[in-house]
């Protein structure tokens, strides 16, 4: 982590601990609520680790693109506006996160890293980074590899990265807010908080990160309306400390347990009608 990341970091964490104290969604949630020092240490050690292995992707797919990579095709990409190739990065890389998502649910050994970042009992901005190391490079990757791929423009992506940490705390955050209207539209904390619910009717929901569309197109979505989630967490074992977190998913026993109703939260198990 540089030092860009964690001013970035603190900024953000100031920014959103101000918002969850104005309109906060459980006015009951402390600052320093159970689990915290766990996500300090994902936020900051996990970070670096984070960091690195980003990094070392995105000069492995740069390379990668000047021999896979018609220039043609680069070129063409980045004679656009910069604000047209942002958008375009948008629906393109959460496109990906959607997939990346969808699958870690499906998938076993995918699962027990993801169950890391689903283990959290209380939501706030920093919760967005208790996620194993590994699930973020993969996560990372399918989200900006086929950017980088094409060729589009530094700026672009710089900005992309940026908005996407901003609306991952926001996601997280512990905050009433649902954008309306618009709610079908964007990911709003609503609509990610539902994702996290630990109850049948919500398993294997809202993939998405910024557009909440891409759950309604392939048959995903899920927001009750006037009605928030019960609890949150997996009733995998997952260990509550740092370290532990990080060798879960390389135990050859872990494996989703049974929840209270019989089903289990991860790989996907089938989904309640929508209503």
């Amino acid at each position: 982590m540089t030092l860009k990341d964690l001013a970035l970091v603190i900024g953000l964490g100031a920014a959103f601990i101000l918002l969850e104290r104005l309109i906060p969604r459980d006015r009951s949630q402390r600052v320093l609520r159970p689990g915290w020092t766990t996500d300090l240490l994902h936020t900051f050690i996990g970070g670096w680790l984070i960091s690195i292995g980003i990094f070392a992707v995105g000069v492995a797919l740069s390379l990668l693109r000047v021999h896979a990579v018609p220039q043609a095709i680069a070129g063409a990409i980045r004679s656009q506006p910069h604000w047209l190739q942002f958008v375009e990065i948008l629906l393109l890389s959460d496109l990906g996160v959607y997939w990346i998502h969808r699958i870690s649910h499906a998938v076993p050994a995918l699962w027990r890293f993801h169950a890391v970042h689903h283990s959290s009992e209380h939501l706030d901005w920093a919760a967005s980074h208790r996620v194993h190391p590994v699930e973020q490079l993969l996560f990372s990757t399918a989200a900006a590899g086929p950017a980088i791929l094409l060729g589009f423009s530094p700026g672009p992506l710089a900005l992309y990265a940026l908005v996407y940490q901003a609306h991952a705390h926001l996601l997280h955050a512990n905050v009433r807010i649902d954008f309306g209207p618009l709610r079908h539209v964007l990911g709003s904390p609503a609509f990610h908080h539902w994702h996290h619910a630990d109850q049948r009717e919500a398993y294997d929901r809202n993939f998405a990160a910024l557009f909440a569309f891409y759950d309604h197109l392939f048959g995903s979505f899920r927001l009750p309306k006037g009605r928030l989630p019960e609890r949150y967490g997996v009733e995998d074992p997952v260990p509550r400390d740092f370290l532990g977190q990080l060798a879960y998913p390389f135990k050859a026993t872990a494996a989703p347990a049974p929840s209270s109703s019989g089903s289990s939260r991860g790989p996907m198990a089938e989904p309640d009608p929508i209503r």
